[in-house]
């Protein structure tokens, strides 16, 4: 097995971190136990002190259509998979034009726009190389559990790709930051928004450093040049510890944070 060097400063899409060795996974090897998957680092807070890490290579990156499903190995990018349901007027799909990360980690976390759900297209996942139905996986808003790493999507299709429906989707995502970020960091409570409640506490453009939660969108933590693991860390920790005060919730992080 080989390994490689990443600098999350530059990987991730928060653009915050330190270099970092990560074991890379390719074809017919044994997946370990004692590592954490990482994909596209497009939801991922890593400290200087992670865990140990690996990712897919690019031996998972390909997409197969055939007998009206779709096969696709958990290191392609949401952006390619967009690409080939459009050429192939393929539905369902549509949510991901704007849904950055890797097949496998847009598994992991049930990734979606409102009620579009990845979820909601699977058929079968293979999880450490060995098929899983849908129906025997715990998965719900924004969680799935698959006590290991998904190499594989198996998606029943149907056709009529929906170019409104983009459209539509582009413009619910226009109130986002363009400040790296890693996205949402905090799952909605149910009947409530993450971004309105840190709005409530009175954090929306707070800043610590070079971090701060977005004075576009609550509840989008961006990097406004040279930002910190630890005040990345401050400001979540702020921010539930405030709106647990005052509105007795305890706020769920949906961005992953890697630290020992």
């Amino acid at each position: 097995m080989q390994t490689k060097i990443i600098n999350f400063a530059k990987y991730s899409s928060i653009k915050v971190g330190s270099p970092i060795e990560v074991l890379i996974i390719e074809k017919d090897d044994t997946i370990p136990k004692d590592r954490v998957i990482i994909g596209g680092a497009n939801n991922l807070l890593v400290s200087p002190n992670p865990p140990p890490l690996m990712m897919l290579s690019k031996d998972y990156d390909y997409i197969k259509l055939e007998d009206n499903r779709l096969t696709i190995g958990g290191a392609t990018k949401s952006g390619r998979i967009f690409s080939f349901v459009k050429k192939n007027n393929i539905s369902g799909f549509e949510f991901l034009s704007k849904l950055p990360g890797t097949l496998g980690g847009l598994v992991a976390m049930n990734a979606g726009l409102k009620d579009r759900e990845i979820f909601n297209l699977i058929h079968s996942v293979k999880v450490d190389n060995e098929y899983i139905s849908k129906d025997e996986i715990d998965y719900g808003y924004r969680y799935a559990k698959l006590n290991g790493v998904v190499t594989e999507v198996i998606f029943d299709i149907t056709y009529g790709f929906d170019s409104d429906e983009v459209e539509i989707l582009k413009s619910m995502r226009s109130n986002q930051p363009s400040n790296p970020s890693a996205g949402s960091a905090f799952k909605n409570p149910m009947g409530d928004y993450a971004g309105r409640l840190i709005d409530e506490i009175g954090l929306k453009g707070f800043r610590k450093g070079d971090m701060a939660w977005s004075d576009i969108h609550a509840n989008f933590l961006v990097n406004l040049g040279d930002g910190s693991y630890e005040d990345a860390i401050y400001l979540i920790n702020e921010a539930k510890s405030r709106v647990r005060d005052k509105f007795g919730i305890e706020l769920q992080e949906e961005i992953l944070i890697l630290s020992l």
